[in-house]
């Protein structure tokens, strides 16, 4: 499913504009992005929790050369699903 589908579903669903829907929908990216900035979690019972993993820096090499290279730290989000979720996916 793309984002314009879910924007359909969104709006089919709750009968609201396709426009009013894409807003809202790019309006709680937005928040769980910034929430997860902030570090904090972003958690939505039955469905998942969002959430930043850190990551030490570490060596990888280079597929093209095979040369050694240095990969720094980081933050990558990371997002858990949630009991009611994974059962309804079975």
């Amino acid at each position: 499913m793309t984002k314009s589908e879910l924007i359909d579903r969104v709006a089919s669903g709750t009968k609201i504009s396709k426009a009013a829907a894409g807003k809202a929908l790019d309006t709680i990216i937005d928040a769980i992005g910034k929430a997860l900035k902030k570090g904090n979690k972003v958690t939505f019972v039955g469905f998942g929790t969002f959430s930043v993993s850190k990551r030490k820096a570490r060596k990888g090499r280079n597929p093209r050369t095979g040369e050694e290279i240095k990969i720094p730290a980081g933050k990558a989000p990371k997002f858990k699903a949630g009991k009611a979720f994974k059962d309804a996916v079975k």
